[in-house]
């Protein structure tokens, strides 16, 4: 399996509405994977409730990413997401990510936070 990185796990997440969900989480992450937003740690479940809810109001957008580093199984970036909501309004968040992979080269665990 060819790693995953960012770009093309937030694209098949959030900006490939006719991919479903359950088989692009499954594409990109492990059955245990873990995140940690703003210091708050989520299950595999709880993620997928949180993107089942974005996908929910998110029109359209699309991922930029500024620094990107991969050393063995770690990797960590600083990215921004531009969003268009189904309200109208856009938004653009910079994060910063850190994470490990699998050996399978899924995402294993992220930890990330916005830059500001």
């Amino acid at each position: 399996m060819t790693p995953t990185d960012i770009t093309r796990a937030i694209n098949d997440l959030l900006f490939t509405p006719g991919l479903d969900l359950d088989a692009a989480i499954d594409r990109h992450f492990t059955p245990d994977y873990r995140q940690r937003t703003n210091g708050e740690w989520s299950d595999r479940a709880a993620f997928t409730q949180h993107m089942t809810r974005l996908r929910s109001v998110v029109l359209s957008g699309h991922i930029e990413v500024h620094d990107e580093v991969r050393d063995g199984l770690r990797y960590a970036d600083r990215h921004s997401v531009t969003v268009t909501r189904d309200n109208g309004r856009t938004s653009v968040t910079e994060v910063y990510l850190f994470a490990q992979f699998a050996p399978d080269g899924r995402f294993q665990r992220v930890e990330e936070t916005p830059s500001w």
